[in-house]
């Protein structure tokens, strides 16, 4: 913050910030007429939206004081935004001006008393943000005067005509050496020390405490051909301090970390062994197994004096102000539409520094190839050591922008030395200094607790020129790709360059995808959307990649790219973040949400459906975005070691949440799952499904998320938790550290355990003494199955097509939940018979059955028994094979109430009550948390570990709540991920409010979430099921519709003949329950829109219903009208006409909210009924043409999605 004094004494605290959409309402009030003469008449929202950088200034109280909007081209139209560079060099050859180091004003305002200081506040807070940028340029027409405050920055350079205009007009130019200059550096002294110490103490006393009060001084003096210390100095006092040392462990090095991107940190040399010998074999271990440990530290200087290293390679600072190295090497994603995977690569090139240019060609983009442990083959380096390691630094906050000041004086110290390397504690914030560097991808096996660092010195260079490709580079690009996955494809597409004008389809892109979180679509013309397709950069030069990027965007005149990653299954094999390749711009692209879609009745519609654009089911991908306003938008980079265990629902929804956060970048997520992540497709096109749905995620949903391209992935069972070392276990030999764990693991069906009962004695269930919940411990038979995941359907389904005898055998299906039901209907439809299909159903645990509505029990039975399928009611299982060895099952024996019986068995499926694994249990028990039952946590879902968080169902809260009915099972899983990811957010996204703790008696109260429970799939009889309700605890349909508040139910159809649709509304007549059972499918996710909405939206439903006006409501809710009510932004409407009917529009009239708490509280005597009289306010005021106004333009604005709607002006 800083503070302004007025001319007339007045004072006030300002700070600086990014300009957001709802400044520009008072950026328009702060326009003048001279306003208008210097920068000409201007559109503010288009202006923002194509600007590089825009900055308000504020006061304490918000009230903006000032804003300067910036832009990468000449404004007036001088000319062409391509060329700018050639005519400002002519206009003034000493003025080293290049699209790198330049911006241009395009406007400023400010509040007339305040002009002066804000502007030079603004300017310097501009140099600051942007380390490379040396000018601003100012072009008004020449027979204009810049005024009292702009003058006080700019001074005019020449003249230079326009394009369009009949004029001259006048350069001005503000140099960064006035506002905040570039720091000297130079070698450190010792009287240097009390300069320094401050800085040091402020921060941190372990370097005190350790060596002593004068560890500095004797750093400082014991300086020699190897050890070096720099300062920077501020009017002659040190304001920073760097220590230097050429010794490095180089073998340590090449032993953790992959550095042959940067040729092992040495110099070439002839004896090298860059390849595998060719007897070595290729195969390498399992694509995701992380090996780490926490028992080591980096060591990078050989002396003892540098050992400090581990406490002091740390910045000193507050803020992290730019975006980080991300781990580009460590996820992969697709590029293109190219199929090919080859052998994965790496860059080796070693760049020459000299004083020529350096040309990037535009060539659009490309895919970095990523270090896949293929082999155990490591790069063996015989050359000397290339590299100097950077011991200690530190500086002040109020300097540390130009951190990087200190690179071009220390490569000087080391003219031999290519290299310069730092290592830091993982938990290090990615201070501006390191943000210029390389984080280098570490093996597997890397034991140490430190990340790497690595800056080239050609990072320092200015002169790098970027233009569009030409033929000419082809030569230089296959040279530059020749190791790169997918290098055929970006040269194919290079060759075609020229030929092949291939824009995004830009119609999809908005209807699919939530674009408009970043843009305003109607500012940005067709032409002006881009797609990335190949984007191929040396690592040395990767902190430019948003320079590049922001030229891609200037030379092309596009305002957005896009870059989409396409799925990929791979069947057979374990999905992990290898699968694909990536582009080494994407953690500089912020990931789009995609939209929910509407599903539309397209014959019904006819020429009132959308577009075939926007209708059309294209191949999903995940969008990658950038535009003008991003390109100088930091990210935080959040280093911490997110382990979450499960690729649950949950798990996934929290991934999910964290990888959307635009405005950070979560460089450690880690996913341990026992096949990986979902979404493999591993079943194809079959439509019928073992196991029912939660309708969370669908395959559609992780492929249009790429979860692969963020999130490393290890494949295991965790079988250990180590809460001191911070470690997991994965599959008794991994080891996989941690700084935040997350468990998700949930509960999954178990193998039953067989009661050991002889059926011979003909016992019932009552003689059989309870023995509780045993756990099974002999070997699993191998046609036994539990289903669980796809991987466990799919292993089931290749069992019954490599055995075509099973469609002959009896199949026995064992357990009472709905996936019983799902899998007895898949199995009728892969061809076995149902005379040959036994549903044994165990005793009820409790008086709810799985579907909880009479109705579809009944005719889900008479399906069953229409296909032949036999039923078998309260059977306990006693023996497989009549106690013999189990494996394979040929028989199973049962007890009954009544008498006991044997079926022949081929094939056996067991859905018994779901519960924790064992090992997970192990796991949790031997690691001391608190488990009963279930995992024990707190309403913030911590464990008794501060470190370890859980949620789902493999959770309860603890017993002080006194809630035990109440579990995270009764809610929605992905609501219960999405909430999850939050509170971990307010640990991590400083722009978020600190969260205040809640009053001693609501820290009593357990959360009640909102989002329905769904479960749904396909049951016998080819019905189509559907389920949809509120949070609840489980009661008997019977006993709800008996208690006086249940409100109403609307039924339609026949469950029987599959035409059944039920709506339960509640008395305050919301949509409560929703129970579909059809023999045609229907459009799910349209009605699960219905859930929570009001009866009247639905076009007084309850009043039609009685008119009998709606016999069917699968055909009612095809209808035109109700398209809206199926819109992803519906809500949006909702909540804005929530706002119109909340807010005082007229002074002397209160809202339609406040006028309703009058009534309520008999505060007016009326004449008419309450309702009546509140509708005629409401038609008799302002409210009702607002009201209408909302709604038409939210019909306007997403017409495309709704053109069934007529609105005033399309007839």
């Amino acid at each position: 913050m800083s503070v302004l004094t007025s001319p007339r004494g007045k004072v006030e605290v300002v700070h600086c910030r990014r300009t957001e959409s709802q400044d520009i309402y008072c950026i328009k009030n702060l326009i003048r007429k001279f306003t208008q003469k210097l920068f000409g008449r201007l559109n503010i929202i288009y202006l923002l939206e194509k600007a590089n950088l825009a900055v308000t200034l504020c006061n304490d109280k918000e009230e903006i004081m000032a804003q300067a909007t910036f832009v990468d081209y000449p404004n007036w139209n001088i000319s062409s935004q391509d060329n700018w560079v050639s005519v400002f060099r002519e206009l003034d050859p000493e003025i080293p001006c290049t699209p790198l180091n330049t911006l241009f004003m395009h406007l400023f305002v400010a509040v007339d008393e305040y002009s002066v200081g804000c502007c030079r506040e603004i300017i310097r807070a501009v140099f600051k943000a942007v380390p490379e940028l040396h000018f601003i340029f100012l072009i008004v027409p020449s027979y204009m005067s810049l005024g009292s405050t702009l003058i006080t920055v700019f001074e005019q350079v020449g003249n230079i005509p326009s394009l369009m205009y009949d004029e001259d007009f006048a350069v001005h130019i503000c140099c960064r050496e006035n506002h905040y200059p570039q720091l000297h550096i130079r070698n450190a002294r010792v009287e240097d020390h009390d300069d320094l110490m401050p800085i040091f103490l402020r921060h941190d006393t372990i370097l005190k405490e350790t060596y002593g009060e004068y560890f500095l001084a004797e750093l400082i003096e014991a300086q020699d051909e190897e050890n070096h210390a720099v300062v920077c100095e501020v009017e002659g006092v040190a304001v920073g301090f760097m220590s230097v040392c050429s010794r490095v462990n180089m073998q340590l090095l090449h032993e953790c970390f992959d550095l042959g991107p940067f040729h092992g940190l040495c110099v070439p040399h002839p004896d090298d062994v860059l390849q595998p010998p060719p007897e070595l074999s290729t195969e390498g271990s399992e694509d995701a197994k992380l090996s780490s440990s926490s028992h080591s530290f980096l060591k990078i200087a050989e002396e003892p004096q540098e050992q400090v290293i581990p406490e002091t390679m740390e910045s000193i600072q507050k803020e992290v102000i730019e975006e980080a190295p991300a781990e580009e090497m460590s996820s992969t994603v697709r590029s293109g539409n190219a199929s090919e995977l080859e052998d994965t690569e790496k860059f080796s090139q070693q760049s020459s520094v000299g004083d020529t240019d350096y040309c990037i060609s535009s060539l659009s983009l490309g895919s970095l190839s990523l270090p896949e442990e293929s082999s155990s083959f490591r790069p063996i380096y015989k050359g000397a050591s290339d590299a100097f390691c950077i011991q200690l630094f530190c500086i002040e906050e109020k300097y540390e922008a130009r951190s990087l000041d200190f690179m071009n004086f220390v490569f000087s110290l080391f003219p031999d030395k290519n290299y310069c390397i730092i290592s830091l504690p993982h938990l290090t914030p990615e201070f501006v200094l390191i943000q210029n560097f390389v984080k280098i991808v570490p093996f597997n096996n890397c034991t140490l607790e430190q990340d790497l660092y690595v800056f080239h010195r050609a990072g320092l260079l200015k002169s790098i020129k970027i233009r569009l490709a030409s033929l000419s580079d082809t030569p230089g690009v296959e040279n530059l790709v020749s190791t790169l996955m997918l290098n055929k494809s970006i040269l194919e597409d290079l060759k075609q360059y020229n030929e092949a004008h291939r824009d995004p389809d830009i119609e999809y892109i908005r209807s699919h995808y939530n674009i408009e979180d970043f843009i305003y679509f109607s500012h940005h013309q067709r032409e002006e959307h881009g797609h990335l397709y190949h984007f191929a950069l040396n690592p040395i030069f990767r902190h430019y990649t948003k320079f590049f990027l922001k030229e891609i965007l200037r030379l092309s005149y596009k305002s957005c790219l896009y870059y989409p990653v396409y799925p990929q299954s791979r069947e057979d094999k374990f999905q992990s973040s290898y699968a694909h390749s990536l582009t080494s711009a994407l953690h500089y692209l912020v990931p789009v949400r995609p939209r929910r879609q509407i599903v539309y009745p397209l014959e019904k519609l006819g020429i009132n459906a959308p577009s075939k654009a926007v209708s059309k089911d294209a191949l999903g991908y995940a969008l990658n975005h950038t535009n003008r306003k991003l390109t100088l938008e930091p990210k935080i980079t959040v280093n911490a070691k997110i382990v979450v265990v499960g690729a649950s629902s949950v798990g996934i929804s929290f991934l999910e949440t964290l990888v959307f956060c635009s405005h950070l970048k979560f460089s450690n997520l880690t996913l341990i799952s026992t096949h990986g992540l979902p979404g493999k497709r591993l079943l194809g096109t079959e439509q019928r499904k073992f196991l029912a749905s939660d309708h969370c995620f669908n395959d559609k949903d992780y492929a249009l998320m790429s979860l692969c391209s963020w999130v490393n992935v290890v494949v295991g069972r965790m079988t250990a938790i180590d809460r001191v070392a911070k470690h997991v276990v994965v599959s008794k030999e991994e080891i996989v550290l941690y700084d935040h764990l997350i468990l998700c693991t949930g509960q999954q069906y178990q193998v039953p355990c067989p009661t050991g009962a002889d059926i011979s004695q003909h016992l019932t269930n009552r003689e059989i003494p309870s023995s509780g919940k045993q756990r099974y411990t002999d070997q699993v038979p191998g046609n036994h199955f539990t289903l669980n995941d796809e991987e466990d359907c799919s292993k089931a389904l290749r069992w019954i097509r490599n055995n075509p005898t099973v469609t002959e055998g009896n199949v026995i299906v064992y357990g009472n939940t709905i996936d019983t039901y799902t899998t007895v209907e898949t199995l009728l439809n892969l061809g076995v018979r149902g005379g040959y299909i036994h549903l044994v159903q165990p005793p009820h645990t409790s008086t709810i059955t799985c579907i909880n509505n009479y109705s579809v029990e009944r005719a889900v039975e008479d399906a069953l028994r229409a296909a032949g399928v036999a039923i078998y009611r309260d059977a306990l299982l006693a023996q497989w094979n009549d106690g013999q060895f189990p494996d394979p099952i040929h028989s199973a024996c049962f007890t009954t109430p009544t008498k006991p019986f044997r079926l022949p068995c081929s094939m056996f499926f067991s859905f018994c009550e779901k519960n924790v694994d064992y090992e997970t249990f192990k796991a949790l028990n031997d690691a001391c948390l608190v488990y009963d039952g279930r995992l024990v946590i707190d309403t913030n879902f911590h464990t008794n570990d501060i470190a370890i968080r859980a949620a789902g169902s493999l959770t309860k809260f603890s017993n002080k709540y006194y809630s035990n009915e109440w579990t995270h099972s009764s809610f929605n899983s992905k609501e219960i991920g999405f909430q999850l990811a939050a509170a971990m957010l307010n640990l991590f996204d400083p722009t978020l409010e600190p969260v205040t703790e809640p009053p001693a008696d609501l820290d009593r109260l357990i959360p009640m979430y909102k989002g329905a429970k769904i479960q749904g799939g396909i049951l016998p009889g080819s019905y189509h099921y559907l389920h949809i309700a509120k949070p609840a605890i489980p009661t008997p349909l019977e006993v709800q519709m008996a208690q006086p508040n249940f409100g109403s139910e609307i039924v339609t159809g026949n469950a029987k003949n599959g035409t059944y649709f039920r709506i339960h509304i509640d008395k305050y007549k919301m949509v409560e329950t929703i129970t579909c059972l059809s023999k045609e499918p229907f459009p799910v996710s349209n009605y699960i829109r219905l859930f929570g909405q009001h009866e009247q939206l639905l076009n007084n439903l309850c009043a039609r219903y009685e008119d009998k006006l709606i016999p069917d409501l699968y055909s009612y809710f095809m209808e035109p009208w109700c398209m809206a009510l199926f819109h992803d932004r519906f809500i949006d409407l909702r909540k804005e006409l929530r706002q119109i009917l909340t807010s005082r529009e007229e002074e002397d009239l209160p809202s339609i909210e406040q006028l309703a708490h009058q009534i309520e509280d008999e505060e007016i005597n009326l004449k008419e009924k309450p309702r009546k009289y509140l509708k005629r306010v409401f038609q008799e005021t302002i409210y009702k043409g607002l009201v209408e106004k909302s709604i038409l333009d939210y019909l306007q604005y997403n017409h495309y999605h709704l053109p069934m709607y007529a609105w005033p002006g399309i007839i």
